[in-house]
């Protein structure tokens, strides 16, 4: 297997890194260098230069709005994107449901959606986890009744991220409580901006973060037409955005950035008038963050290799998860050791750093990082089921 890429690769690699520099607006641009925190408004405005230049869901068919590219440019486009520090777009509509409708939803549904994620004018968030189903997600409880051609749904979804941006959610509910518990969910759209009995209640984190939400369903109306798949077969739809989901969480551009980051800083700190970065024990740790790093980068680029195949991602995508989440943290555990005290201006994003520091955002760092997507030892179980094959 060649892991290598080629020259016509490289290539694109260069005009993708050119392209960025030159789209990004100055301010964007200012924030990218700096490392500052991006606003809703900003990711949005990214998100509007990606799409006007046909870029923004690289990985949708052509037909649908995508870029046509095979999945070795659309990791390097995505690689560049994170090298550059630009906005991320957020993951819900382009990454998540997008890709669905693509591959489940109904010509009617994909010609309402589709255009309006691509620009856009709708923004989405995810209704998956409830305060007693996150990682279990086969647990979830909140009910959709089929009613004629409307469904009631009752019910609370918990950790809905920028749910107070958005227009519309797609739901795991359960449409059938008599059998197996994967074999009643059912994946459905809601509208929160149009449907009576919907609210959303914004809340803040340990962390002082107010990127989630909690959203009450109370006999809320919904068209059965908002039916993704077939009825009680949401599970499936699940697991194959789940399959995608984990791969791209795994953040092992991300923490290559945070190394590169480490070793700029450490660099540029003295310590008992010393550089840092010439103190043995913290050149160590670097070194051996990157060791761990290296086995796993082969294996993201293995798997990049069966995704330019053709194959869609199996259970190895729970091994890049476990491990890329679990590097994130350790790399932003060192940078908070070389920071010190300073490292405290991560947690206000109005805070201006010392001058010495340019802080990536500290979000990245909370421990969530092990949780969403599927839990860490969520992750290890399904490894040793489906991968090294031990009885369940």
């Amino acid at each position: 297997m060649d892991l290598s890429f080629t020259p016509e690769q490289q290539q694109f690699r260069a005009d993708v890194r050119e392209w960025i520099q030159s789209a990004m607006p100055p301010e964007i641009k200012r924030k990218a260098e700096q490392w500052q925190h991006y606003t809703h408004d900003d990711t949005m405005a990214w998100h509007r230069i990606l799409h006007k230049q046909g870029w923004v869901a690289p990985h949708w068919p052509k037909e649908y709005g995508g870029t046509g590219w095979d999945a070795a440019r659309q990791f390097i486009f995505n690689e560049e994107l994170i090298r550059a520090n630009a906005p991320q777009i957020p993951p819900f509509a382009i990454y998540m449901v997008g890709p669905l409708l693509v591959e489940y939803g109904s010509p009617e549904q994909k010609e309402r959606f589709l255009p309006k994620m691509l620009s856009g004018e709708e923004y989405w968030c995810q209704g998956y986890s409830e305060p007693n189903a996150g990682s279990d997600l086969a647990n979830v409880q909140a009910k959709a009744e089929l009613q004629g051609d409307h469904f009631i749904v009752n019910g609370q979804k918990t950790w809905t991220s920028h749910g107070q941006y958005a227009d519309w959610i797609f739901c795991l509910l359960r449409t059938d409580a008599s059998g197996k518990k994967q074999e009643g969910i059912s994946f459905v759209l809601v509208d929160l901006k149009n449907t009576p009995g919907v609210k959303v209640v914004p809340f803040i984190t340990t962390g002082g973060m107010p990127s989630f939400c909690d959203t009450y369903f109370e006999d809320a109306k919904v068209p059965k037409e908002n039916l993704v798949g077939p009825l009680n077969g949401g599970w499936t739809v699940a697991k194959a955005l789940l399959g995608h989901e984990r791969i791209a969480i795994s953040g092992i551009a991300e923490t290559e950035r945070m190394i590169r980051w480490l070793k700029r800083q450490a660099s540029e700190t003295r310590v008992n008038g010393h550089r840092l970065i010439d103190e043995p024990s913290f050149r160590a740790k670097i070194a051996r963050l990157e060791m761990r790093l290296k086995p796993l980068r082969i294996s993201q680029l293995r798997t990049l290799a069966s995704l330019q195949a053709g194959k869609s991602p199996g259970p190895e995508s729970s091994i890049l998860k476990l491990r890329g989440t679990e590097l994130q943290q350790n790399a932003f555990e060192l940078a908070m050791e070389l920071m010190g005290h300073n490292s405290i201006s991560w947690f206000n994003d109005d805070a201006v750093p010392p001058a010495q520091f340019m802080v990536p955002s500290m979000h990245n760092y909370l421990r969530a990082a092990t949780i969403y997507g599927g839990s860490n030892e969520i992750q290890k179980n399904v490894i040793a089921k489906r991968i090294l094959g031990l009885p369940g």
